[in-house]
């Protein structure tokens, strides 16, 4: 695999990014969306992080998108503010190459000089390369919800991980 390019997403890159996400919409348990976002909402998304500092990035590769990871806000309450949710979401044939570590990591550090002070990540299980990231950046489990979601025919549980943010 050629050498990444990681960059801010711009609103040139939505559909790409749309087209990451809908294969994990319509295929994984990996998100609890059962409808694929469209190019608005997409939109929407991306006006509302970037009016408040909160960093997107995407990883090309040969010039194509293969990959994004987002910092957004966790909660809309105010004492919430200093906290992002991160997730990140590469194109299938990319998967296991590096390519997230190095595109989550980007992310991890543009949140820290934000400053954000706490990144929060919730990972579907079974999902051992999630784990292996987030272990692999420093995250740490912090709990469990139980059934807590309903998707392709089976409950889900989802492990809530955290991350500390800089020097903070």
């Amino acid at each position: 695999m050629s050498a990444a390019v990681i960059r801010p997403a711009g609103e040139q890159d939505l559909e790409a990014i749309g087209a990451i996400y809908a294969h994990y919409v319509e295929h994984t348990a990996a998100t609890f969306d059962v409808d694929v976002p469209d190019l608005d909402a997409w939109r929407a998304r991306w006006r509302a992080a970037g009016g408040v500092g909160h960093p997107w990035r995407v990883a090309e590769l040969e010039g194509v998108v293969a990959g994004y990871a987002t910092a957004s806000a966790f909660r809309p309450k105010a004492a919430y503010f200093s906290t992002v949710e991160t997730t990140i979401y590469l194109r299938p044939d990319t998967v296991g190459r590096g390519l997230g570590r190095e595109l989550y990591a980007h992310v991890l550090r543009a949140a820290a000089a934000a400053p954000f002070h706490l990144a929060v990540a919730g990972i579907t299980l079974p999902n051992p390369g999630s784990v292996a990231l987030h272990e692999a950046l420093g995250f740490t489990p912090v709990g469990t919800f139980s059934q807590i979601g309903h998707k392709l025919g089976a409950w889900r549980d989802v492990s809530w991980w955290q991350l500390r943010l800089g020097s903070s």
